[in-house]
C-alpha cells in the first residue's frame, strides 16, 4: 500500500511538473511556453549598445524606438552559409515585400550578428552582397562579449562554436514592437507569418489607445 501511494506521489509531482513547463499543456516545449508567455506579455530587452555596419554605435533601445516602426529580428553572422544564407534570402523577399506594398514605413528589417569578428567592415560587405536597402535592411553587432550573451539570452539564441572557427545555433524571426518590447517570436521558415505579426502590431500601434467611451 505504502509503495502505490508512493508511485501515485511521484506520479502527482511529475503531473505538476509537466503541467507548469508546458503552460498548462498549452506548450509542449518550454521553447514553446517561452513564446506564448511573450505574445501575451511583450518582454523588454536587455541595456546593449549595438554597433551598425556603418560604424555607427547606438543603443538597442534608441534604435529599435528611433522611427516608430515595429522591427522583425534575426541573428545572423556574416560567415554562415546554412541557415543565415536561407533567412537572407527571406529578409530580401520581405525588403521586397514591404517596398512594393508601401508598408516600409511601418515595418523594418534588422539582423544582428553575433560573431566577435563581425565588424563594421564585414557587416557593410554582408549588407551590399544581400542587396539590403538601409532604409528597410539594417546590419549591426554587439562588440561587449557580456551584452551580446545577454542579448542572445533575452531572444532565446543559442550559439555555440563548430569547426573551422563556425557557429551551430538555432534561428526564428522576432517582432520587436516600437516601443523596443520583444512581442513575438515565430519560426524562422515562416516569414510571412513574422510580416503578419508585424503589421498587426504596427496597426495596434497606429490605432492607439481606447478613449474613455470605448472607441479608439
Amino acid at each position: 500500500m505504502k509503495t502505490i501511494v508512493a508511485l501515485l506521489l511521484v506520479l502527482a509531482a511529475g503531473f505538476g511538473a509537466i503541467y507548469q513547463g508546458t503552460d498548462g499543456f498549452q506548450a509542449l516545449t518550454t521553447e514553446a511556453a517561452r513564446r506564448l508567455a511573450i505574445a501575451r506579455q511583450p518582454r523588454p530587452l536587455p541595456p546593449v549598445t549595438i554597433e551598425f555596419a556603418s560604424g555607427e554605435p547606438r543603443t538597442l533601445a534608441q534604435a529599435l524606438r528611433s522611427d516608430g516602426r515595429v522591427t522583425i529580428v534575426n541573428f545572423i553572422y556574416t560567415r554562415c552559409n546554412t541557415i543565415c544564407s536561407v533567412m537572407g534570402g527571406e529578409f530580401q523577399q520581405l525588403q521586397r515585400e514591404l517596398q512594393a506594398s508601401g508598408m516600409a514605413h511601418r515595418v523594418r528589417l534588422l539582423s544582428i550578428s553575433f560573431d566577435p569578428a563581425d565588424q563594421a567592415a564585414q557587416l557593410a560587405a554582408y549588407a551590399r552582397q544581400m542587396q539590403a536597402q538601409p532604409e528597410v535592411w539594417q546590419f549591426a553587432a554587439v562588440p561587449d562579449g557580456q551584452q551580446r550573451r545577454a542579448l542572445l539570452a533575452a531572444f532565446g539564441i543559442v550559439v555555440v562554436p563548430a569547426a573551422l572557427g563556425e557557429f551551430e545555433h538555432n534561428a526564428a524571426f522576432h517582432i520587436v514592437d516600437a516601443d523596443g518590447l520583444l512581442a513575438q517570436i515565430v519560426d524562422y521558415d515562416a516569414p510571412q507569418a513574422a510580416l503578419h505579426y508585424a503589421l498587426a502590431a504596427s496597426r495596434s500601434r497606429l490605432a492607439g489607445p481606447a478613449s474613455a467611451d470605448g472607441h479608439s
